[in-house]
């Protein structure tokens, strides 16, 4: 069995969610929430690969894959004319407030993780934390 994808922490979402070439683009990318933030630390503010892993809270080299895939999308997109997309994946914006599937532990936190067994088999209560949690609904 895979283990589970651990929500990545965002700072930013994005006010315009849609990007295409001045004429028709007629194919698209999906750029992921948490690969425009890894974009946005990296490229943007120009953070060194540790400190960017470090603020989205996952380890450098899963912060390097994601970084890469973002990239590529939009070479994609730039070199090949497609429209760019930004929405869903895996993250986490804001503390948010989850339930374990292990010990029962009702919490509120920045990470996807129990702070009373450390167990990441954690599921987020929609809308009842601070901010809000996406790593189970996908989409915003």
């Amino acid at each position: 069995m895979p283990r589970p994808v651990r929500c990545r922490r965002v700072e930013f979402l994005p006010k315009f969610r849609y990007f295409a070439p001045s004429d028709k683009a007629e194919d698209e990318v999906l750029l992921k929430i948490e690969e425009l933030e890894a974009i946005r630390l990296k490229d943007l503010l120009g953070l060194m690969q540790e400190e960017c892993a470090q603020k989205m809270q996952i380890s450098r080299q899963t912060f390097q894959l994601i970084l890469e895939q973002a990239r590529k999308k939009v070479a994609d997109a730039l070199i090949n004319g497609k429209a760019i997309r930004i929405e869903g994946g895996n993250y986490v914006f804001g503390s948010c407030s989850y339930v374990c599937l292990n010990c029962g532990k009702v919490f509120e936190s920045d990470k996807c993780e129990c702070p009373e067994c450390h167990s990441d088999r954690v599921v987020c209560q929609k809308g009842k934390g601070k901010g809000h949690c996406f790593r189970h609904h996908g989409r915003n």
